[in-house]
């Protein structure tokens, strides 16, 4: 596969590095999302050994890849890790593996590859103003986005609560299960999280992700907030696709 509008995306997590090619027209998969296991301790070295294992499961002869990955991350550059190993801060994304590849990688945050798919093709297409995507899962992660356009590594699971932790410490869903909170608890918790991305931004609309995004039903009655707050739509592909929307983005600038 090689149409300029055929994307490899990657999503990177602490768990697993999953990736796809995918129509960014229309944000559909093109291919089977294959999987390898994030290596432990999950170095540079390491890690780039596991990306040439998954790009080895495709047929892909496009010139760019997109990667979603767990940290801050500018200019392709790693300023952060979260759930990998420390040595990535400092370590260019972009270039580390552009080499393995012999590609051109273009790497954002993770959270911010799995918003992109929001806006594009899931539920946040139709709206302007003020739009945030928030992931629940082992923390908290975010994107924001204004008028369509990506405002990145936003990271709101790492604000403090009035009560002196982390946002993600305080209603992750790491932090659910780990406690064994109910439904009900833990959704009090979260609606005082929504409470401080609302003072903080007043979004028009926040979108929920990752694994508590599923039981939406379960708690969505605790939510009081001004913005309409709904499950996104993508679901386990979100990264993977947004991944290959940014690459195309970035890739046609200028």
């Amino acid at each position: 596969m090689g149409s300029a509008k055929e994307i490899l995306g990657i999503d990177v997590g602490g768990s697993g590095i999953k990736g796809a090619i995918v129509d960014v027209t229309t944000g559909e998969l093109l291919t089977e999302r294959f999987r390898v296991t994030t290596p432990q301790p999950a170095t540079p070295k390491a890690m780039t050994k596991a990306f040439k294992e998954l790009l080895s499961k495709f047929d892909y002869e496009g010139e760019i890849i997109g990667v979603g990955f767990p940290a801050i991350v500018s200019h392709g550059v790693a300023l952060s890790a979260a759930n990998i190993h420390e040595d990535w801060i400092g370590t260019s994304i972009a270039k580390l593996w552009g080499k393995a590849s012999n590609k051109k990688v273009y790497a954002l945050n993770d959270a911010d590859a799995a918003g992109l798919s929001s806006v594009f093709f899931g539920r946040a297409k139709t709206h302007e103003g003020v739009v945030i995507f928030l992931t629940i899962g082992t923390g908290i992660g975010s994107a924001m986005f204004v008028d369509g356009v990506l405002v990145p590594n936003t990271e709101l699971g790492h604000f403090y609560m009035p009560n002196g932790m982390k946002s993600e410490h305080f209603a992750s869903g790491k932090v659910r299960k780990d406690h064994d909170l109910s439904w009900d608890t833990w959704g009090k918790r979260f609606n005082q999280v929504l409470a401080q991305v609302e003072r903080l931004f007043s979004p028009d609309l926040i979108l929920l992700g990752g694994g508590a995004s599923k039981k939406f039903e379960n708690y969505k009655h605790l939510l009081k907030t001004n913005a309409e707050v709904l499950p996104a739509a993508m679901m386990n592909q979100a990264g993977t696709v947004g991944a290959a929307v940014y690459a195309y983005q970035q890739s046609n600038k200028g």
